[in-house]
């Protein structure tokens, strides 16, 4: 039998293949599916600080609504088992998730605010994560903000989390930097132990029978791999952390191809959407 075993983030691989996030890592009896299938760690999808806030906003005005009517206002009030405002689900995810498997399981986080980054990565990590996905990415559209600035504040907010939490950091990029090599090293230097390259968004689109904006995300092709292919071969052995691709992984040539580049784990979401696990 081919040894096939991997170390990613420090952590011992089976294999290199990750079911990456998606709905089908988000359950505890389909990660354990995963795991009997092969997959050799499991990241789970993200835990959105925007979401969280939201929620609790959204609370905050149930609850005030009718408070200025009579006693009978108080039917306008939501039962507060429909709200658990927080990470708590989430980390309860990852207790079941970590219980029901013998695979690594990785967090996965979208924050908002440096508060927030910090907060939830040591809640994740108290959670029993095996580590942390953290997912940069920006919309810029003041035109004051500089790629500097913007970069930067990337780069102080994974020094931070690194201070903060001991679990190994792997942190999820666009392709969209002008200097891609030079803010690799600088994630390195302030504490990422890994790269992956390169993360796919929801993106908006014109319905043009309701006249409405409205999200889409069409699942990857391998075509589509060849730009992360191409960046983990250039940075491979000049930036020191493990690199993950991710975006366009179908075929097991698409992974040979990956490990060739200098990849040491295969993220694979859309595969498994469309032909299950």
């Amino acid at each position: 039998m081919v040894d096939l075993s991997t170390t990613y983030l420090g952590l011992p691989l089976k294999n290199p293949f990750v079911a990456s996030s998606s709905p089908l890592t988000e359950k505890p009896e389909s990660a354990v599916r995963l795991e009997e299938a092969g997959a050799a760690a499991i990241v789970l999808p993200s835990l959105f600080e925007e979401q969280i806030i939201h929620d609790s906003w959204k609370l905050h005005r149930d609850l005030e609504r009718g408070a200025d009517q009579f006693y009978e206002a108080l039917s306008y009030l939501p039962e507060q088992s429909r709200y658990r405002i927080g990470p708590e689900k989430y980390l309860d995810r990852i207790e079941k998730t970590k219980a029901s498997v013998t695979v690594p399981v990785l967090g996965s986080l979208n924050g908002v605010t440096p508060g927030g980054w910090i907060e939830y990565a040591k809640k994740i990590q108290e959670a029993g994560a095996d580590g942390l996905e953290i997912n940069l990415y920006d919309v810029v559209t003041d035109p004051e903000i500089t790629c500097t600035d913007l970069e930067n504040t990337h780069v102080d907010l994974v020094q931070d989390i690194r201070k903060q939490i001991q679990i190994p950091i792997a942190v999820k990029l666009s392709p969209f930097y002008s200097s891609l090599p030079n803010f690799a090293r600088k994630l390195a230097e302030a504490g990422a132990d890994g790269l992956v390259l390169f993360n796919r968004f929801y993106q908006p689109d014109f319905d043009l029978e309701s006249l409405e904006v409205v999200p889409n995300l069409v699942l990857s092709s391998s075509h589509e791999m060849r730009l992360p292919l191409r960046w983990i071969a250039i940075l491979n052995g000049r930036i020191p952390v493990d690199f993950g691709l991710t975006g366009g992984v179908h075929t097991a040539q698409d992974l040979i191809k990956a490990l060739m580049a200098g990849a040491s784990a295969v993220m694979v979401t859309s595969e498994l959407l469309m032909h299950g696990i």
